[in-house]
């Protein structure tokens, strides 16, 4: 096989064979086939896509390019959730407990936050002690015992990925469909669970801006995994406005406590519930509306909250420090300033993405791989979309260990909403589903 000829071949729009796809991808990780080329493949694909046959393959040889995990030590139904990125999503904080509460194993393992997107690993860190690197037979023994662990991903899985992303995040082709989905999957298939639950995001805070696009990508990575042997569905959600009101890490733990005692932002409790009812779905609990109903009553009844005490605790977490967060405390070290509203009326739009920015310039997420976060540092959002506003009126507060930092931020807060003299129309916050037997349209749960 020559890598160029298989350059050839997709540049004209012909799909590769399990073979050519095999060795392209042994050839990648091996260093037998240079960068250069796998650009010019991934720039390929960009423009001339692939097949759902070829998708799959190219996931299945991802996941097979390092380890892969043997989660049989744990006991019972094994369940990982995934969401695409957004602003403000902690909601693995939340679905994860309430799931692992109603008897659903929560083996997850997370990445960090780039960009303007968060990771859940850095929330987590957020919390004094917390260790996410934990070595395999502690990991299993957490989740039985506890029902949840959170950990980092392991430096040897998916290497194929790892490489690949690289190379995509330098040359312009991050945005591919059948490539997005094949490194999402290939890890989810190499972290061993028996069912995946995926959030993928749809709107200005999301790598899929628009509706069309976000139906496509679920309904691909959802046939990966079923074509794969595993239990897979999916949930398009709503990321046109940031979910809940803090955007920063322990701001973010702070807010998902507020939910798993019962109370916090409406909009970020129905989208945890409804993505915990789908694990506990996909685990055979019920029906997605029994499964909410069950979801619901964890939140009433205290256990998702013990649970994620229990598993903070378990993995060297404060719990001093959770118990302060609970009850009200802000992170320590931090000054705030108070951003106030240009105009009355109301806020019609939100650029989400741009709101996301401006918690980066506030170090509290990364603008590249590696560089060093404030896990204190990040934005309340004091009004949102829909919200009547007077000018001069709070509409957010933002907090930084530098104020320095609060002018270029605040700048870019403010250019991110759009006011409007009438009430703009509500948002749903979940579309649809996608399960193996297509798309559902969803309206929300009463």
């Amino acid at each position: 096989m020559r890598m160029y000829d298989l350059i050839e071949k997709k540049k004209h729009g012909r799909a590769l064979s399990r073979e050519e796809i095999r060795e392209m991808i042994s050839g990648f990780v091996s260093g037998d086939v240079p960068d250069y080329q796998m650009s010019a493949m991934a720039m390929a694909i960009w423009f001339m896509g692939m097949s759902d046959e070829e998708i799959t393959e190219l996931t299945l040889a991802m996941a097979d390019s390092g380890e892969k995990e043997d989660l049989s030590p744990i006991r019972g139904f094994k369940a990982d959730k995934h969401s695409t990125g957004g602003v403000g999503d902690k909601t693995t904080l939340i679905c994860g407990p309430v799931a692992a509460a109603l008897g659903v194993r929560v083996a997850k393992m997370s990445g960090r936050g780039l960009g303007f997107t968060g990771g859940t690993i850095d929330k987590l860190e957020a919390i004094p002690g917390f260790s996410t690197e934990i070595a395999p037979e502690r990991f299993f023994a957490l989740v039985n015992r506890v029902g949840i662990a959170v950990v980092g991903q392991s430096g040897n899985l998916v290497p194929a990925d790892k490489k690949l992303y690289a190379l995509r995040d330098v040359t312009a082709t991050v945005d591919s469909i059948p490539l997005i989905a094949s490194s999402i999957m290939s890890k989810k298939l190499a972290g061993g669970a028996d069912g995946i639950v995926l959030d993928v995001k749809t709107g200005s805070g999301a790598f899929m801006k628009t509706m069309e696009n976000s139906v496509k990508l679920a309904e691909t990575m959802v046939r990966i995994g079923t074509m794969a042997g595993r239990t897979c569905t999916a949930l398009i959600t709503d990321m046109d406005v940031p979910l809940g009101h803090a955007i920063g890490n322990a701001l973010e733990v702070r807010e998902a406590l507020e939910v798993l005692q019962n109370h916090g932002p409406a909009d970020l409790r129905e989208v945890s519930l409804r993505l915990a009812a789908e694990m506990l779905h996909i685990a055979g609990k019920g029906s997605p509306e029994e499964c909410f109903r069950m979801a619901e009553g964890a939140l009433r009844d205290g256990s998702a909250m013990a649970v994620f005490r229990r598993m903070a605790a378990a993995q060297g977490g404060s719990t001093e420090y959770l118990d302060g967060l609970a009850a009200g405390a802000m992170p320590e070290g931090e000054a705030s300033v108070s951003v106030a509203s240009p105009a009355d009326g109301f806020i019609s739009a939100m650029d989400t993405e741009g709101i996301g920015t401006a918690s980066v310039l506030l170090h509290a997420g990364r603008s590249k791989k590696g560089e060093e976060i404030d896990h204190g540092a990040g934005i309340i959002l004091r009004k949102k979309y829909g919200d009547r506003v007077k000018k001069g009126e709070p509409v957010a507060t933002l907090y930084a260990a530098d104020p320095a930092l609060f002018g270029e931020a605040s700048a870019r807060f403010l250019a991110s909403l759009t006011f409007a003299p009438e009430e703009p129309p509500a948002r749903q916050l979940v579309y649809a589903r996608v399960g193996k037997d297509g798309l559902q349209d969803l309206s929300p749960v009463v």
